[in-house]
């Protein structure tokens, strides 16, 4: 019998959840249709989290009880993400389950706790647009894509671009035919009201100012990751 596969999404306080809870929803249906994968949620310890937005989350497991997951998903977030890269404990337990997983991704600013397991190293990357430059300070090379692949190392952009990344891992990992019915089972079909973004028109400013000011107050206590994030 071929035993279950299973994606650990690493939760920590203060992270944004739809960064998670998109592609834990996408994965997660590659258990409920029988396709021998599992999703769970691990966190240092199993009390309530809370997050940026007015809900907390538990996970389901403590780092320990996974310590080898197939699959291995970091979510981002403002702050709390930026102080998280001090956390030896997170880190390093992302760094260890690393070391075996098949897969290893992140959304949004979580590519930058990727980064500082030693994982982005000499790699192409993506994170939210407003922080692209400060993947360049984990010897990572910035692509502005959706998601983008380098060997088992698979980042997403901002936020909602987590549901694309993990769409793609169900396509690659368990066929089109799959990630069709997964898509159309979450009717994932975007629609804004206003219509694609136009990145050429943009005004960038405002959002990497504040994308810098979260690294400032995140890392207020800790020189040199803050100084080697905003050295540009």
């Amino acid at each position: 019998m071929t035993a279950t596969k299973t994606f650990a999404f690493v939760l920590y306080p203060g992270l944004t959840p739809l960064d998670f809870v998109g592609p834990l929803q996408v994965l997660g249906a590659l258990q409920e249709f029988g396709l021998g994968f599992e999703a769970v949620t691990v966190a240092a310890d199993l009390e309530p989290l809370h997050t940026d937005v007015a809900v907390s989350v538990t996970a389901s497991h403590t780092f320990a009880q996974v310590p080898e997951p197939f699959g291995l998903i970091v979510p981002g977030g403002g702050a709390p993400t930026f102080a998280a890269l001090a956390d030896e404990r997170l880190v390093g337990y992302v760094r260890r389950a690393a070391s075996t997983a098949e897969l290893v991704g992140s959304v949004c600013t979580g590519s930058l706790l990727l980064g500082a397991a030693g994982l982005l190293e000499g790699r192409k990357a993506v994170t939210h647009w407003a922080a692209m430059p400060m993947l360049r300070a984990f010897g990572a090379t910035p692509l502005p894509q959706r998601w983008v692949a380098d060997g088992p190392v698979v980042t997403a952009a901002g936020v909602a671009a987590g549901i694309d990344m993990a769409l793609q891992l169900v396509a690659e990992l368990a066929g089109e035919e799959a990630c069709r019915m997964v898509q159309s089972a979450i009717e994932y079909d975007p629609e804004p009201p206003l219509g694609p973004i136009d990145w050429l028109s943009l005004n960038r400013e405002p959002m990497e100012s504040w994308m810098r000011s979260q690294a400032q107050q995140g890392l207020a206590a800790h020189d040199e990751p803050r100084i080697r994030l905003l050295a540009d």
